[in-house]
């Protein structure tokens, strides 16, 4: 009777272990070798943020925090990166984060505060840029589009 269950015990887990085994084995490089290699022009091109058609954000940062800066689309939030504190900060946001007609919403969220930024809805066209100067008080701060 024992040795029945140890035989099953003994079958359980090697049909638990054997695709485990397998899934994680990689194929060699003889084995690929007999496929024919892909070439370069058929590989997609990864998308690349065009200086053309990407926004330039100018952040003058004259709060005493570092703050975190979001783009509202929809009313949702997409992180930008950070504004270091008392310091000027640039970014490039790519034309597909603009709504349709080319409107932006940014949103400063200090670290460590419970204040916010919000700009207004501002309307940027090609080859136009934006800036956003954060005062210490943050309900003072000021966007432009030039």
């Amino acid at each position: 009777m024992r040795q029945a269950r140890g035989r099953c015990r003994l079958l359980a887990v090697l049909l638990v272990a054997a695709p485990l085994g397998t899934a994680c084995h990689s194929r060699s490089p003889s084995a690929s070798s007999s496929a024919s290699p892909v070439p370069a022009s058929a590989l997609p091109v990864p998308a690349t943020d065009d200086p053309d058609t990407a926004v330039a954000l100018e952040i003058a940062n004259h709060n005493w925090s570092d703050v975190v800066i979001y783009v509202l689309r929809d009313g949702q939030p997409s992180r930008i990166g950070i504004a270091t504190a008392a310091s000027a900060t640039s970014f490039l946001l790519p034309r597909r984060m603009l709504g349709p007609a080319g409107d932006i919403r940014l949103w400063g969220r200090p670290i460590g505060a419970r204040d916010a930024a919000f700009t207004e809805t501002v309307v940027v066209q090609p080859g136009q840029w934006i800036e956003w100067t954060l005062e210490s008080d943050l309900s003072r701060s000021a966007v432009g589009v030039y």
